[in-house]
């Protein structure tokens, strides 16, 4: 059975926590995320596989800086020049957003670099085109303006365009599934996508915009034998313990604090018809991200109550931990920066948010007793103390005597 490998969003200028090193001057962050790029270009070559399907999203930023492209493409052409089939999808991230313009994936394609295909359009390949026993679906990122000038959508409601998208990508998948594949060969699909009933991680920071959802009953076709998913960073099978495998293997190193708890992988498949094993390969020395949260309850020892909240010192040696404090303002004072900052010191990179709480207090002026005034006077009051005046809070009064007066007849 053809052995392939499998991963996705590489976004490997990934660059938000830490600093540069000094040797190189590429920021450590991005040498993370390069050294599982390293580890899974390894295995790749080490394991002979006998294809590399990347589902999407090298780069974090459309437009990636020169030394990034430089680091990724490195790293492509050492499989490129150990004649391992490669498939690069393009993701919403490699995309630019302008039509016409080259994508970030645009110059392995114009030098024609060998045994690798970059994939930015629907696609289907045969095994003459791969040189396999094998044939490939290939679904990269669909832009709604791209596709729609493409097949001259005139809709403008979005989900009008999404409904037709969808019914064009169904039936040409179809077509090809029913008049060009042939039944007797293993078939995969990869698509960059969400798919109906994936589980979103925290990386909301990296996907941006709405999303064409692919329906589930298109993924989990039986006539599908493998599905390479990437977009989502949480790791899952959406078809687990039935065929096809339907993976989004994740990330490959944790992008923010919503996926502080995800272990990071990326995938050998050994492809076969009616019949896949799927080995999920988990990546090692993932930089740990370590988040607390402290609401202070008293100012009695304020900094025994925060220390007793934390992980030693040596749980935090090369994390990036973020500490959030909720206090009252007044107890700004009772709170020890430096001594935080000396328990974090091990930390790759701490992060101290603080966040002082007003406390607002309705005060009346002195010669009125509460049971003495109106609701109406009394929400006059409450709209000074939230600093709401003029024309808004005469509009609200208004508002609220039109309803206490309806609430009385």
């Amino acid at each position: 059975m053809p052995k392939i490998l499998h991963f996705a969003d590489a976004h490997i200028d990934m660059a938000n926590y830490g600093r540069h090193d000094p040797e190189t001057g590429i920021p450590v962050r991005v040498m993370d995320f390069l050294a599982s790029l390293d580890t899974i270009i390894g295995a790749a070559i080490s394991e002979k596989v006998d294809l590399v399907i990347f589902a999407g999203d090298a780069y974090k930023d459309r437009n990636p800086a020169p030394t990034f492209q430089r680091e990724w493409g490195r790293r492509i052409m050492r499989l490129s020049q150990a004649g391992i089939p490669t498939l690069l999808l393009i993701g919403n991230h490699d995309l630019s957003p302008a039509l016409g313009r080259a994508h970030a994936l645009d110059a392995f394609d114009t030098l024609a670099v060998p045994n690798v295909w970059v994939l930015d359009k629907p696609r289907f390949l045969g095994p003459a085109e791969l040189g396999l026993p094998l044939q490939v679906i290939a679904l990269p990122w669909i832009a709604r303006s791209g596709m729609m000038a493409a097949l001259d959508i005139r809709a403008t409601d979005p989900e009008a365009v999404y409904a037709e998208l969808e019914g064009r990508i169904s039936a040409m998948m179809t077509d090809w599934l029913e008049n060009v594949a042939n039944p007797a060969l293993p078939l995969i699909l990869t698509a960059h996508a969400s798919v109906q009933g994936a589980s979103f991680g925290g990386e909301r920071t990296v996907m941006l915009g709405a999303d064409l959802v692919l329906p589930g009953s298109l993924v989990r076709d039986p006539r599908l034998d493998y599905v390479a998913l990437g977009h989502i960073h949480k790791p899952q099978d959406l078809n687990e313990g039935q065929h096809p495998p339907v993976i989004y293997p994740g990330s490959i190193e944790r992008v923010d604090f919503g996926e502080a708890g995800e272990d990071k992988y990326y995938i050998i498949a050994e492809v076969g018809r009616g019949k896949t094993k799927v080995h999920w390969q988990q990546l090692k020395d993932i930089r740990p991200f370590v988040e607390r949260y402290v609401e202070i309850a008293s100012q009695e020892n304020v900094m025994d109550e925060i220390r007793g909240r934390l992980p030693v010192p040596e749980k935090l040696a090369g994390a990036v931990f973020r500490l959030t404090l909720d206090y009252p303002r007044d107890w700004e004072p009772l709170i020890d920066e430096a001594a935080l900052r000396d328990h974090a010191a091990l930390a790759f990179e701490f992060r101290l948010v603080k966040r002082p709480q007003m406390e607002n207090r309705v005060r009346l002026p002195g010669d009125q007793n509460l049971g003495a005034l109106s609701p109406l006077e009394l929400l006059e009051i409450y709209w000074k103390a939230q600093h709401t005046e003029g024309e808004e809070a005469g509009q609200l009064q208004v508002l609220a005597k039109g309803i206490i007066e309806t609430g009385n007849s």
